[in-house]
Protein backbone atom coordinates (compact mmCIF):
# COMPACT_ATOMS: atom_id res chain seq x y z
CA UNK A 1 0.00 0.00 0.00
CA UNK A 2 1.22 3.47 -0.91
CA UNK A 3 1.72 5.49 2.08
CA UNK A 4 2.61 8.47 0.80
CA UNK A 5 -0.34 10.34 0.23
CA UNK A 6 -1.46 9.36 3.39
CA UNK A 7 1.75 10.98 5.27
CA UNK A 8 1.16 14.14 3.03
CA UNK A 9 -2.38 14.56 3.91
CA UNK A 10 -1.24 14.23 7.59
CA UNK A 11 1.88 16.76 7.68
CA UNK A 12 -0.91 19.06 5.75
CA UNK A 13 -3.59 18.66 8.45
CA UNK A 14 -1.00 19.41 11.58
CA UNK A 15 0.69 22.13 9.96
CA UNK A 16 -2.28 24.26 8.58
CA UNK A 17 -3.32 23.51 12.29
CA UNK A 18 -0.28 25.05 13.99
CA UNK A 19 -0.82 27.90 11.81
CA UNK A 20 -4.03 28.24 12.25
CA UNK A 21 -3.35 28.29 16.26
CA UNK A 22 -0.23 30.51 15.80
CA UNK A 23 -2.55 33.24 14.15
CA UNK A 24 -4.96 32.81 17.06
CA UNK A 25 -2.17 32.83 19.71
CA UNK A 26 -1.71 36.47 18.40
CA UNK A 27 -4.80 37.70 20.54
CA UNK A 28 -3.80 35.86 23.73
CA UNK A 29 -2.37 37.13 26.56
CA UNK A 30 -3.29 40.63 26.47
CA UNK A 31 -0.55 42.80 28.10
CA UNK A 32 -2.23 45.77 30.47
CA UNK A 33 -0.82 48.23 28.05
CA UNK A 34 -2.78 46.87 25.08
CA UNK A 35 -5.61 46.86 27.24
CA UNK A 36 -5.14 50.23 27.45
CA UNK A 37 -5.50 51.01 23.66
CA UNK A 38 -8.46 49.01 23.41
CA UNK A 39 -10.46 50.62 26.71
CA UNK A 40 -9.14 54.17 25.51
CA UNK A 41 -10.82 54.06 22.53
CA UNK A 42 -14.02 52.16 23.89
CA UNK A 43 -14.52 54.54 26.73
CA UNK A 44 -14.66 57.27 23.81
CA UNK A 45 -16.51 56.06 21.62
CA UNK A 46 -19.31 55.09 25.01
CA UNK A 47 -19.47 59.12 25.54
CA UNK A 48 -19.84 59.73 21.43
CA UNK A 49 -22.64 57.51 21.51
CA UNK A 50 -24.04 59.27 24.94
CA UNK A 51 -23.72 62.50 23.52
CA UNK A 52 -24.79 61.54 19.81
CA UNK A 53 -28.06 59.08 21.11
CA UNK A 54 -29.64 61.63 24.15
CA UNK A 55 -27.95 60.83 27.10
CA UNK A 56 -29.61 57.89 27.27
CA UNK A 57 -28.76 55.93 31.41
CA UNK A 58 -27.66 52.88 29.13
CA UNK A 59 -25.01 54.65 27.63
CA UNK A 60 -24.13 56.47 31.01
CA UNK A 61 -23.61 53.19 32.54
CA UNK A 62 -21.38 51.86 29.64
CA UNK A 63 -19.19 55.01 29.77
CA UNK A 64 -18.66 54.73 33.41
CA UNK A 65 -18.28 51.14 33.17
CA UNK A 66 -15.21 51.81 30.64
CA UNK A 67 -13.91 54.13 32.35
CA UNK A 68 -13.35 51.78 35.01
CA UNK A 69 -11.63 49.45 33.17
CA UNK A 70 -9.21 51.65 31.73
CA UNK A 71 -8.29 53.09 34.62
CA UNK A 72 -7.89 49.36 36.02
CA UNK A 73 -5.83 48.86 33.15
CA UNK A 74 -3.52 52.17 33.40
CA UNK A 75 -2.97 51.03 36.84
CA UNK A 76 -1.85 47.12 36.01
CA UNK A 77 0.28 49.02 33.00
CA UNK A 78 2.12 51.28 35.50
CA UNK A 79 5.42 49.26 35.18
CA UNK A 80 5.49 49.39 31.77
CA UNK A 81 4.91 52.77 31.39
CA UNK A 82 4.92 55.67 34.22
CA UNK A 83 3.27 58.37 31.95
CA UNK A 84 -0.31 55.77 31.10
CA UNK A 85 -1.79 56.54 34.52
CA UNK A 86 -1.37 60.36 34.10
CA UNK A 87 -2.41 60.35 30.16
CA UNK A 88 -5.38 57.98 31.44
CA UNK A 89 -6.31 60.64 33.84
CA UNK A 90 -6.11 63.29 31.63
CA UNK A 91 -8.48 61.43 29.34
CA UNK A 92 -11.08 60.70 31.83
CA UNK A 93 -11.28 64.05 32.54
CA UNK A 94 -11.60 65.02 28.62
CA UNK A 95 -14.42 62.27 29.03
CA UNK A 96 -16.22 63.60 32.06
CA UNK A 97 -16.18 66.72 30.63
CA UNK A 98 -17.82 66.02 27.71
CA UNK A 99 -20.71 64.83 29.69
CA UNK A 100 -20.77 67.90 31.60
CA UNK A 101 -21.96 69.91 28.58
CA UNK A 102 -24.97 67.71 28.79
CA UNK A 103 -27.59 66.95 25.58
CA UNK A 104 -27.59 70.84 23.80
CA UNK A 105 -24.57 71.04 21.28
CA UNK A 106 -24.48 74.40 21.49
CA UNK A 107 -22.89 74.28 24.99
CA UNK A 108 -19.88 72.32 23.73
CA UNK A 109 -17.05 74.28 22.92
CA UNK A 110 -16.19 74.44 19.72
CA UNK A 111 -12.47 72.97 20.39
CA UNK A 112 -13.48 70.26 22.85
CA UNK A 113 -13.95 67.98 19.98
CA UNK A 114 -10.06 68.59 18.97
CA UNK A 115 -9.30 68.20 22.91
CA UNK A 116 -10.74 64.78 23.13
CA UNK A 117 -9.17 63.60 20.31
CA UNK A 118 -5.73 65.06 21.33
CA UNK A 119 -6.17 63.16 24.72
CA UNK A 120 -7.02 59.63 23.07
CA UNK A 121 -3.97 60.35 20.82
CA UNK A 122 -1.63 60.89 23.58
CA UNK A 123 -2.25 58.19 25.67
CA UNK A 124 -2.64 55.54 23.09
CA UNK A 125 1.01 56.73 21.64
CA UNK A 126 2.84 56.31 24.37
CA UNK A 127 0.35 52.74 25.74
CA UNK A 128 1.43 51.14 22.06
CA UNK A 129 5.21 52.32 22.97
CA UNK A 130 5.61 50.46 26.06
CA UNK A 131 8.17 47.45 26.46
CA UNK A 132 5.64 44.66 26.88
CA UNK A 133 3.34 46.06 23.92
CA UNK A 134 3.30 43.74 20.78
CA UNK A 135 2.18 45.98 17.45
CA UNK A 136 1.37 41.72 16.61
CA UNK A 137 -1.13 42.11 18.83
CA UNK A 138 -2.72 45.43 17.76
CA UNK A 139 -5.88 44.26 15.66
CA UNK A 140 -8.63 44.88 18.16
CA UNK A 141 -7.03 48.05 19.25
CA UNK A 142 -7.45 49.33 15.52
CA UNK A 143 -10.72 48.03 15.18
CA UNK A 144 -11.53 50.13 18.32
CA UNK A 145 -10.35 53.33 16.91
CA UNK A 146 -11.75 53.24 13.55
CA UNK A 147 -15.10 52.95 15.87
CA UNK A 148 -14.18 55.98 17.15
CA UNK A 149 -13.36 57.66 14.13
CA UNK A 150 -16.74 56.52 12.54
CA UNK A 151 -19.01 57.71 15.27
CA UNK A 152 -17.11 61.10 15.39
CA UNK A 153 -17.84 61.98 12.05
CA UNK A 154 -21.49 60.51 12.19
CA UNK A 155 -21.96 62.84 15.48
CA UNK A 156 -19.31 65.39 16.40
CA UNK A 157 -17.21 65.69 12.96
CA UNK A 158 -14.01 64.44 11.62
CA UNK A 159 -11.92 62.81 14.15
CA UNK A 160 -7.95 64.37 14.20
CA UNK A 161 -5.85 61.52 13.79
CA UNK A 162 -1.79 61.43 14.31
CA UNK A 163 -0.55 62.15 10.95
CA UNK A 164 2.87 62.57 12.33
CA UNK A 165 2.43 58.97 12.57
CA UNK A 166 1.48 57.22 9.24
CA UNK A 167 3.68 54.67 10.44
CA UNK A 168 1.20 52.99 13.02
CA UNK A 169 -2.43 53.20 13.51
CA UNK A 170 -3.21 56.00 15.54
CA UNK A 171 -1.94 57.75 12.06
CA UNK A 172 -4.32 55.92 9.87
CA UNK A 173 -8.13 55.51 9.08
CA UNK A 174 -10.10 53.07 6.88
CA UNK A 175 -7.86 53.76 3.72
CA UNK A 176 -5.28 51.40 5.65
CA UNK A 177 -6.55 49.92 8.55
CA UNK A 178 -9.23 47.90 6.59
CA UNK A 179 -6.90 46.09 4.60
CA UNK A 180 -4.30 45.44 7.40
CA UNK A 181 -7.51 43.99 9.51
CA UNK A 182 -8.11 41.94 5.90
CA UNK A 183 -4.52 40.27 6.21
CA UNK A 184 -4.83 39.74 9.85
CA UNK A 185 -7.68 38.07 9.97
CA UNK A 186 -6.78 36.03 6.56
CA UNK A 187 -4.68 34.47 8.42
CA UNK A 188 -6.96 32.52 10.57
CA UNK A 189 -8.74 29.00 10.06
CA UNK A 190 -12.38 29.58 10.16
CA UNK A 191 -12.59 25.64 9.33
CA UNK A 192 -11.04 24.82 12.40
CA UNK A 193 -12.62 26.84 14.56
CA UNK A 194 -16.13 28.04 14.64
CA UNK A 195 -15.41 31.07 16.84
CA UNK A 196 -13.19 32.31 14.21
CA UNK A 197 -15.85 31.89 11.70
CA UNK A 198 -18.49 34.07 13.58
CA UNK A 199 -15.58 36.99 13.63
CA UNK A 200 -15.15 37.05 10.08
CA UNK A 201 -18.48 37.18 9.26
CA UNK A 202 -19.18 40.39 11.87
CA UNK A 203 -16.27 41.39 10.40
CA UNK A 204 -17.43 41.35 6.78
CA UNK A 205 -20.73 44.09 7.81
CA UNK A 206 -18.37 46.02 9.81
CA UNK A 207 -15.74 46.53 7.16
CA UNK A 208 -18.47 47.65 4.97
CA UNK A 209 -19.62 50.38 6.68
CA UNK A 210 -16.06 51.91 7.93
CA UNK A 211 -14.94 51.89 4.05
CA UNK A 212 -17.82 53.59 3.47
CA UNK A 213 -16.52 56.32 6.18
CA UNK A 214 -15.31 58.96 3.36
CA UNK A 215 -12.53 60.16 5.80
CA UNK A 216 -10.71 61.41 2.57
CA UNK A 217 -13.46 63.63 2.02
CA UNK A 218 -13.76 66.96 4.63
CA UNK A 219 -17.66 66.58 3.90
CA UNK A 220 -19.35 64.53 6.82
CA UNK A 221 -20.82 62.12 4.41
CA UNK A 222 -20.71 58.55 3.51
CA UNK A 223 -18.87 57.88 0.21
CA UNK A 224 -22.08 56.15 -0.81
CA UNK A 225 -24.44 58.94 0.42
CA UNK A 226 -26.25 56.52 3.00
CA UNK A 227 -26.66 57.67 6.06
CA UNK A 228 -24.74 56.90 8.90
CA UNK A 229 -25.50 53.67 11.00
CA UNK A 230 -23.26 54.64 14.18
CA UNK A 231 -24.99 52.59 16.69
CA UNK A 232 -25.02 49.65 13.91
CA UNK A 233 -21.28 49.97 13.83
CA UNK A 234 -21.10 50.53 17.36
CA UNK A 235 -22.46 47.08 18.58
CA UNK A 236 -20.48 45.05 15.72
CA UNK A 237 -16.73 47.17 16.87
CA UNK A 238 -17.30 45.64 20.21
CA UNK A 239 -18.76 42.25 20.13
CA UNK A 240 -15.96 41.96 17.55
CA UNK A 241 -13.44 42.70 19.59
CA UNK A 242 -14.96 40.76 22.39
CA UNK A 243 -14.97 37.84 20.18
CA UNK A 244 -11.26 38.73 19.61
CA UNK A 245 -10.19 39.27 22.76
CA UNK A 246 -11.98 35.56 23.92
CA UNK A 247 -9.95 33.92 21.48
CA UNK A 248 -6.94 34.91 23.17
CA UNK A 249 -8.40 33.52 26.38
CA UNK A 250 -8.65 30.14 24.78
CA UNK A 251 -4.78 30.35 23.22
CA UNK A 252 -3.70 31.67 26.31
CA UNK A 253 -5.11 28.87 28.78
CA UNK A 254 -3.21 26.14 29.95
Amino acid sequence: MNRSPLIRLYFSIVFGVLASFSAVAQAAAMTAAEQVQVYASRATSSLLLLRGEGFQEEHQQRLDKDIADLESAAQNAMSASSEIPGLTTKLVTQLRLGVSFGPNEDNMPWEYPQDLAKALRELLTVARSAPDADPAGELPAKIEYLGVQYLSRSYIGTFEIAREQPDNYIGQDERQLVPQIDEELAKLDAKANGAVAKLKTRWKFLRAALQDMNSGSNALASASGRAFAPTTVDRHTRTLTDQWMALGQVAGSP
